[in-house]
């Protein structure tokens, strides 16, 4: 029995102009009045979450949110339950290797973005914008020593991306984990960050096993989710392996692809 719906935003519960679907709202509602917990999970912080939260009737310190791909997991009301973060010593290190190999970069916290990059990215700006999180710029000795980091950015046009991916060295891939939650985005997180992890550790500490879960995804930074979840499920503009993970492929998200899988594996 589903007791927990893990719920992507971006290319999944979002549509493409950034709203959902009526259809979807009503579907989320249904299963969360019907007790089931509905957990967005999403590579943005709790700000860049949290109108999507007001629009589906959830709040409070008994409902959960996974943010920062899998960084922190924090109750609706802000209070962190789980987090595996970079300190600053990784900051300098990643900083020192996107130089090297002429990427911008930025790091985010739970309250803000910081870039060295005098430049600034318009990725990083867009960045902002969605997340709703001020950018500080700060030379990279003059960033703050103990803030912790939820996760790292490479962030440039996507043939510039590509190129990066085949340039990390082991070392780094060894360190972090590295994932492409959008063509213009590399993201660099603690190694036990991932979706797949935050909810594992949830679905703890709520005593739910997981077969009790559904995952509904469609980008790399899904993956580690779907692969958790007894019940994964990948939207019909997913990636191939998304669709590969899941037992089930459900409409787009133009197409009300979360209330399609609600439906059918909650609601009905």
């Amino acid at each position: 029995m589903i007791k927990l719906i893990a719920i992507d935003l971006d290319g999944t519960l979002l549509t493409d102009d950034k709203h959902i679907a009526a259809e979807t709202v009503t579907a989320i509602k249904q299963a969360s009045q019907s007790g089931v917990k509905v957990v967005l999970c999403s590579g943005r912080p709790l700000t860049g979450v949290a109108e999507h939260l007001h629009t589906l009737g959830l709040s409070g310190n008994d409902q959960y949110v996974i943010t920062f791909n899998g960084a922190l997991v924090q109750t609706i009301e802000g209070r962190v339950l789980i987090h595996h973060t970079l300190n600053y010593n990784d900051y300098t290190d990643l900083e020192a290797l996107s130089r090297k190999l002429h990427n911008h970069f930025h790091v985010e916290t739970e309250n803000h973005i910081y870039t060295a990059n005098k430049n600034i990215s318009p990725y990083t700006i867009g960045e902002s914008f969605y997340v709703r999180m001020a950018i500080r710029y700060r030379a990279v000795g003059d960033m703050p020593a103990n803030f912790k980091i939820s996760k790292g950015m490479f962030i440039d046009p996507p043939e510039k991306i590509t190129e990066l991916r085949k340039k990390i060295p082991q070392t780094f891939l060894d360190k972090y984990y590295f994932v492409q939650s959008e063509p213009y985005f590399l993201e660099v997180l603690n190694k036990s960050a991932s979706k797949g992890n935050a909810l594992k550790g949830l679905t703890k500490r709520l005593n739910l096993l997981p077969e009790n879960v559904m995952a509904i995804g469609d980008q790399g930074n899904d993956l580690s989710m779907l692969q958790f979840a007894g019940t994964p499920v990948a939207m019909g503009n997913a990636i191939p392996e998304a669709k590969k993970l899941a037992t089930f492929i459900t409409s787009t998200n133009e197409e009300n692809g979360v209330a399609k899988a609600i439906q059918k594996f909650v609601l009905d």
